[in-house]
């Protein structure tokens, strides 16, 4: 055999081998540009070698990934490798933004241009958002779209850093039809937040409830980090929690969340228990503890049209321990759900009764007041909020509105007071549909809400409880204590007697004897608020 035949027989073998093998193919002939040290040969880390044969193997794959492993060069590598030994590959890479998705293909086109002249494939088009190769294969890059990949065919889905794509549902949803007549797709990411598309797949993949081959990479799968590199991350990034959600691969401390990870830990290990009560129709009305006539109660809701993706929802809160008793999700027609606001808030000593007003919340506030209940709280018509704008609440003052008003200041208040309870461990939650509602709650452009598909019914009106709790029933106590304090210190002596009337000095004065609790009638029309007063004897005074 000649040299020359010797030669081509050797670079037949090794072509071979590349066709066979996209690691080889990648160590020996892909260079790669690194921030340190430039042009390099793509030399894969054992990791790596172990990620690319499991993507060979199975056409879905969802990594979960630390940050700067080099799997997103790894998909470009990978994608080179198909285009070049296949022909009429489509490479689809989708990113949230379109400069993101145009990396993917730069690093694309760097290795093909660095390739060997007896392994490159000519090219017909090479720009910056695309590289097609005469073979009839092609990779394009594109930035997130509901309609992305809906109308061509793709072999392989590239979605980088889905999990900050906001529409990746839709375009997944876009792209199935054109992957099921036999294309692949590599989803990638590092977590930000639990509840969307990247998380819900993630989980799903795990479970074994998907075509996806779930791929964990931890900071530590990189043979070149210690911990002591692990620790630098969280000066480098300046928050323990960005620095766990970008190396530990950690749903729960990751994403713009409202509610911390560790904080719903604590209460799923402490506190969630099943209800010792389901009532009615639907099962829907949770009880954990019966009602104790001894203490007072609130009950706080949010309302819904009743025929729509929103639910209905109230808790019943002690307010002295801060513990919810009861909880209430569910789909009704408002009047329906006033009524059952009523019967609810009869039954735990005639409780607090707070409905937010917004919208809807009138026809069932409207279907409360038509019940004549008498303990329903009203709003000042402001948001300067004083001890003074609340003490009118229970003075029957006309400038006060039924129902608890949400407004653009109250909301963040009312929901940055639920996270003050929750992280102080002040607060007893009990309910698992609570705790989910929490998981997906999150700060979307300083808003905090559900995000996309989840419902976030039970965290306001239980973020309404707890700014309530801090205001309007402290403010309340504080009546109470001055109350207190003036009766206390009246110059005068006083004696059991019968209620008068016609007692200018003290017209609402009740029954009372020495050194025992009374009411007091603070306000007109038979309003009454309960206060409890110690008489001291006239002779200390």
């Amino acid at each position: 055999m000649s040299e020359q035949q010797n030669i081509k027989e050797i670079l037949k073998q090794e072509y071979i081998k590349c066709a066979t093998d996209p690691g080889h193919f990648m160590r020996k002939y892909c260079h790669i540009q690194h921030p340190q040290r430039g042009r390099v040969l793509f030399n894969l880390y054992p990791f790596q070698d172990k990620v690319l044969k499991l993507w060979k193997e199975n056409p879905y794959s969802i990594v979960l990934k630390s940050r700067q492993l080099g799997i997103s060069t790894l998909a470009a590598g990978y994608s080179l490798w198909l285009m070049t030994f296949y022909k009429d590959k489509n490479v689809l890479c989708i990113a949230t933004k379109q400069e993101t998705a145009r990396n993917m293909v730069t690093k694309v086109k760097f290795m093909y241009d660095n390739l060997p002249s007896w392994l490159k494939v000519g090219a017909d088009e090479n720009n910056k958002l695309s590289l097609r190769l005469n073979n009839g294969s092609i990779i394009k890059a594109t930035s997130a779209a509901s309609d992305a990949g809906r109308s061509e065919a793709v072999s392989l889905l590239l979605i980088d850093e889905a999990a900050f794509i906001e529409n990746i549902g839709e375009i997944w949803a876009s792209a199935q039809q054109t992957l099921a007549t036999g294309g692949g797709a590599i989803v990638l990411s590092t977590p930000y937040g639990t509840g969307n598309w990247f998380h819900q797949t993630w989980v799903r993949a795990e479970q074994g409830d998907n075509d996806f081959l779930p791929i964990k990479l931890p900071w530590f799968v990189h043979p070149e980090r210690d911990e002591a590199w692990r620790k630098r991350q969280d000066d480098l990034l300046g928050d323990p929690r960005l620095a766990a959600q970008e190396c530990n691969c950690d749903f729960n401390t990751s994403g713009d969340v409202v509610f911390y990870g560790e904080w719903i830990d604590f209460i799923k290990s402490t506190a969630i228990k099943d209800p010792m009560e389901r009532r009615g129709a639907d099962q829907n009305l949770w009880v954990w503890e019966s009602a104790d006539y001894t203490r007072e109660y609130m009950v706080v809701a949010d309302v819904a049209r009743g025929d729509g993706k929103d639910f209905s929802a109230f808790h019943v809160i002690d307010i002295a321990t801060n513990t919810q008793v009861a909880e209430y999700r569910g789909q009704m027609s408002p009047k329906e759900f006033g009524y059952m606001l009523v019967a609810i808030a009869t039954e735990y000593n005639n409780a607090l009764l707070v409905v937010e007003n917004a919208s809807i919340g009138w026809a069932a506030l409207d279907a409360i007041i038509e019940r004549g209940y008498r303990n329903l709280y009203h709003s000042p018509k402001s948001d300067h909020f004083t001890a003074e704008s609340y003490l009118k609440i229970w003075e029957g003052d006309s400038n006060l509105t039924p129902g608890f008003t949400m407004s653009l200041k109250t909301r963040p208040l009312a929901v940055n007071k639920m996270r003050e309870y929750i992280g102080d461990k002040s607060v007893i939650i009990q309910s698992k549909r609570l705790l989910e509602e929490m998981k997906v709650f999150v700060w979307k452009n300083g808003r905090p809400e559900a995000q996309p598909g989840y419902n976030d019914d039970l965290i306001m009106s239980f973020a309404i409880g707890m700014y309530l709790r801090d205001t309007s029933l402290k403010f309340q106590q504080q009546s109470l204590d001055m109350t207190r304090a003036t009766l206390g210190s009246i110059k005068k002596n006083t004696y059991a007697g019968a209620y008068n009337p016609n007692n200018v000095a003290n017209p609402y004065m009740m029954e009372t004897k020495y050194g025992q609790e009374t009411e007091i009638k603070l306000a007109p029309e038979g309003t009454t608020m309960l206060v409890s007063v110690f008489f001291v004897q006239p002779t200390q005074l």
